[in-house]
């Protein structure tokens, strides 16, 4: 963690680095922009982890409003970062190649004007991505399971990954996700991970449980925990899910009604605080699950995908990925995962990996959507 935390760290440095060298540059001879840059590029990259060390030790409501500003920012960061190394690769190609490509010597270091431009068009980025990610779009996937189950020819699904609720994705966002669930009408809801963030107030935690409550589904809701419920302590992440009713499964299975199964699956983040996790052949063993029942695994993280379907699993529900959130992060988080984003089949067993709901870090969605899945499995008639 230490590493991981240096490296992240000097990284931060670095970019910032690079944006307060060609922004210093490009002002160089406008001393009061000049000095105004440099208050509002401080306030800026320190306000995300001042947010933090406020809102860890304190709790107070300033340090919420600066976590939000640096949440912005790491976005923000991403594409002025990405935009200026742009603009300094076509200066040197301009050179090397002797190419007249700067008009009104916009590719100049020396240029406001084109450090202005960059950050007005990153901050439309910002804009628009963030748009698209409070917006969830529907998602709707027709399944064929060929088991039978008794009365019963179809059964219709809602699945919800990765809201993240907590200081940026507050309870007002997930009183709107509540009401487009119980618009669909489903019969069963699955939460497939991070629902909770690792920092949750005390206000929010009951806004958040009285918002879940309100979940309509006559089979129930079932949910398994992703990585930031182990960050911010399982136990009382867990509990506010539990208080709301929620079915929260620990490589655990649940019978529904004698029609299906779910089972739902510890974290990988387990093993790595002391905890241990079943393979899902022992924990069918173990729960007697009957394989001519159609069998339904929450699981947050998309790998090993092969168990499943050697384990004889109909459908497997994952998240995690959130399809890569921002551009161009999205185009490593598709090597990375053998499945990022989408609807995959292995044999006899079909997965879906979904881009999640909500955000973590930035509310800001750029290299993929939010999303809401209604699942419509079709059973093999008796």
């Amino acid at each position: 963690m230490i590493m991981f935390l240096a490296i992240v760290l000097l990284i931060y440095g670095l970019v910032n680095g690079y944006i307060f060298w060609r922004g210093m540059q490009a002002f160089s001879n406008l001393k009061i922009i000049r000095i105004l840059f440099i208050l509002v590029f401080l306030t800026l990259i320190l306000a995300f982890p001042l947010g933090r060390i406020i809102n860890g030790q304190f709790r107070h409501h300033f340090s919420k409003q600066l976590i939000l500003v640096g949440s912005y920012y790491l976005a923000l960061m991403i594409y002025l970062f990405s935009l200026l190394l742009l603009k300094d690769i076509l200066r040197l190609l301009s050179r090397l190649l002797s190419l007249k490509i700067n008009p009104v010597g916009f590719l100049s270091n020396q240029q406001p004007f084109s450090f202005l431009l960059i950050s007005v068009v990153s901050l439309i980025i910002i804009f628009l991505g963030h748009l698209n990610a409070v917006h969830p779009r529907l998602k709707e996937l027709n399944l064929n399971i060929n088991k039978e189950v008794p009365g019963k020819s179809e059964l219709r699904a809602v699945m919800i990954s990765d809201i993240h609720l907590g200081l940026i994705n507050r309870s007002n966002r997930l009183e709107a996700l509540v009401q487009k669930i119980n618009q669909l009408k489903p019969e069963i809801v699955f939460l497939a991970g991070d629902i909770v963030d690792e920092a949750v107030s005390r206000e929010e935690e009951e806004k958040m449980v009285e918002q879940l409550q309100l979940i309509q589904a006559p089979y129930g809701v079932y949910a398994c925990p992703g990585n930031h419920e182990y960050y911010g302590g399982l136990d009382k992440n867990l509990s506010y899910l539990r208080r709301a009713g929620i079915k929260v499964l620990l490589d655990q299975t649940a019978n529904v009604q004698n029609l299906f199964y779910v089972i739902g699956r510890k974290d990988l983040t387990a093993s790595r605080m002391g905890d241990s996790r079943l393979n899902l052949k022992e924990i069918m063993e173990k729960d007697r699950v009957n394989p001519c029942r159609p069998i339904i695994v929450l699981d947050h993280q998309p790998v090993h995908l092969e168990e499943a379907e050697k384990a004889g699993i109909d459908l497997q529900l994952s998240g995690h990925t959130h399809a890569g959130q921002l551009f161009p992060l999205n185009l490593i988080n598709q090597m990375v995962y053998e499945k990022n984003w989408g609807y995959l089949k292995k044999g006899q067993t079909h997965i879906y990996v979904s881009s999640g709901t909500g955000t973590w870090g930035p509310p800001v969605r750029t290299g993929s959507r939010s999303e809401i899945i209604l699942l419509h499995l079709f059973f093999k008639k008796a």
